[in-house]
């Protein structure tokens, strides 16, 4: 399927189901300088047995989701085994088939953790040396906790892996994967420099239209403090990549296509917005997201129901402050999607259900900013 998200469409998508009465005002953020619209909420795929029927779930999950509004769609190339990006793929083109164009959606894969396609295998020793050493994507020191590897020719396998099952010709964005995970293996200069070569590869698949951007998806790395030796700091990301885009075009005033930063957020894990421990290089110390904003890279939140725990209760003042909201669920999803700065919450689900207290959510606008604010006290 040729095509990637642009502003014409998708400003057209958010006009129209806002008007529909489908989405609420504020539902859409902008990404970046692009005047693309991408939704506060977004369907992730992460969850499910490895099966064919919550295959066909999540194709189904995806396709409601597009149709109905929420066009940012999040999978991995080892979510379920290799399984989501084809699921996805499916929701996908019924999505397309029911009208929705393909420059309205905006799609995202991510690699580094291995795809293991058809579950895990019985001599995992015997697969990596078949699977990754004699395809050359890799060798067993480059691998990092058994099950991460962190190499330009396995993040570009990956990539491929993602457009392929997915059917897509170009996706929109692709995200390193955790590379935090490598830093207690081999230290964070060797992680920085691993991670410079995968974003040589990233910034060639922009210039070949195989990708619009790319970026990382963190679990402790941005969130900790900066004296922790799994801190990675957005800065630095954003000097690695400009490395990376003057290398792969050879030319010293290219510019680079790193523009997003995943991490979890949510209300028990709020380091993102509270925990300021980014320099930015602009002459300031800032929180996670504040620093996004200032070296334009866009945030998207995973972790918004904490592994489901928020879907069942919620902390004191978020309880306080969104009574009218139907349940936990949804007022987790309405507490992240209306923090400042935040541009898309993901929600990883396979079951139906849970997509019917998204379109709820979105059809609420965000709270005002003081009434989000009001949440908050200081330590």
């Amino acid at each position: 399927m040729p095509g990637y998200a642009n502003a014409k469409a998708t400003q057209a998508y958010a006009r129209a189901h806002i008007e529909a009465g489908e989405t609420a005002e504020g539902h859409y953020s902008d990404f970046l300088r692009a005047r693309i619209q991408l939704s506060s909420l977004g369907v992730g795929s992460f969850g499910g047995a490895a099966d064919p029927v919550v295959d066909a779930q999540i194709s189904a999950i995806v396709a409601e989701a597009l149709i109905k509004g929420v066009n940012v769609i999040d999978t991995a190339a080892h979510y379920r085994y290799g399984r989501s990006l084809a699921a996805v793929g499916a929701g996908v083109r019924a999505a397309a088939a029911q009208g929705v164009p393909r420059e309205a959606m905006f799609l995202m894969s991510k690699g580094g953790f291995l795809t293991l396609r058809g579950g895990p295998p019985a001599d995992m020793a015997g697969w990596f040396e078949r699977e990754i050493v004699a395809a050359g994507l890799g060798t067993r020191e480059d691998l990092a906790k058994g099950v991460h590897l962190l190499t330009p020719e396995y993040i570009n396998y990956q990539l491929e892996l993602s457009r392929h099952l997915m059917g897509v010709e170009t996706l929109d964005a692709f995200l390193v994967d955790q590379p935090e995970v490598h830093i207690p293996e081999i230290g964070k200069e060797a992680a920085h420099e691993r991670l410079a070569a995968v974003f040589q590869t990233l910034e060639r698949a922009v210039q070949e239209k195989r990708l619009r951007v790319y970026g990382i998806s963190t679990f402790e790395g941005l969130r900790v403090e900066t004296d922790s030796p799994m801190f990675e700091s957005l800065t630095a990301m954003v000097g690695l990549a400009e490395r990376a885009a003057q290398l792969a075009t050879g030319d010293e005033h290219a510019r680079h296509h790193f523009k997003i930063a995943m991490m979890p957020f949510n209300q028990v894990m709020s380091e993102g917005f509270t925990r300021f421990n980014t320099a930015t290089g602009q002459g300031n110390v800032a929180s996670p997201i504040q620093a996004a904003y200032q070296l334009e890279v866009y945030v998207m939140a995973s972790h918004t129901l904490f592994k489901g725990h928020l879907a069942a209760q919620s902390v004191g003042p978020v309880d306080e402050h969104l009574p009218d909201l139907a349940n936990p669920a949804q007022r987790a999803m309405q507490f992240n999607r209306s923090t400042p700065g935040l541009g898309t919450s993901l929600v990883g689900m396979s079951t139906p259900d849970h997509l019917a207290d998204l379109l709820a959510t979105a059809q609420v606008p965000p709270m005002p900013r003081k009434d989000y604010l009001a949440m908050y006290q200081k330590a």
